[in-house]
């Protein structure tokens, strides 16, 4: 068993990749889709959510995305109540489905703030995907989101060197997809795949 991070700046085309791994064979873990789950309605999450910052959040009794966004993109000390709800909750459900996957996989965890988490220690690998700041904020526009919701999202983020640092691959994702499947492709059979199998040994 191999895990690896997939890392990179919002609108870099992290899930891009991730997909194009997903294909190949890889178990691919997102941990958006977890930070989501662990809070919808009904679980322990939500109900710290609601204690932690009132009914505000809420539209017609369903967690409202928005609001809660607007609250912790502009204040620190409300970002890290929302992590520290969050971020073990996340952490428990990855290792879940970590034991319950094959002894010889290759698992694929999309994370955002991998630096901003100092996690790089719990991965075998690390990979963050790239673009150039014009390239990134017209994809995110084209997602709908307003620029003043970019600037936020990007200023809390690790700049494109501090990922870098940390990395044992960069994708350049300014291309189109077939350019982003190559590099996919290549790092997968050529160093991740083998890599698996001989841990599984």
């Amino acid at each position: 068993m191999l895990k690896v991070a997939l890392t990179g700046g919002i609108g870099s085309g992290k899930s891009a990749a991730g997909d194009f791994f997903e294909d190949l064979g890889a178990v691919v873990i997102d941990a958006d889709q977890l930070a989501r789950d662990v809070i919808e309605r009904g679980t322990e999450g939500f109900d710290e959510l609601v204690v932690t910052f009132g009914d505000d959040i809420l539209s017609n009794g369903i967690l409202d995305r928005t609001k809660l966004g607007q609250i912790v993109f502009t204040d620190a000390q409300a970002r890290k109540k929302l992590e520290e709800i969050i971020h073990p909750r996340v952490q428990a459900a990855f290792n879940e489905i970590v034991e319950t996957s094959p002894q010889g996989a290759v698992i694929v965890y999309q994370i955002p703030i991998l630096v901003e988490t100092a996690g790089k220690d719990r991965f075998d690998y690390v990979i963050t995907v790239e673009a150039t700041l014009e390239n990134r904020i017209a994809r995110l526009k084209e997602r709908g989101m307003k620029g003043y919701e970019i600037e936020a999202r990007m200023k809390i983020q690790a700049t494109d060197a501090e990922r870098a640092e940390i990395a044992d691959a960069v994708f350049n994702n300014d291309g189109d997809s077939d350019q982003l499947l190559r590099q996919v492709e290549n790092i997968y059979e050529g160093v991740l795949l083998p890599r698996a199998k001989a841990s599984s040994n």
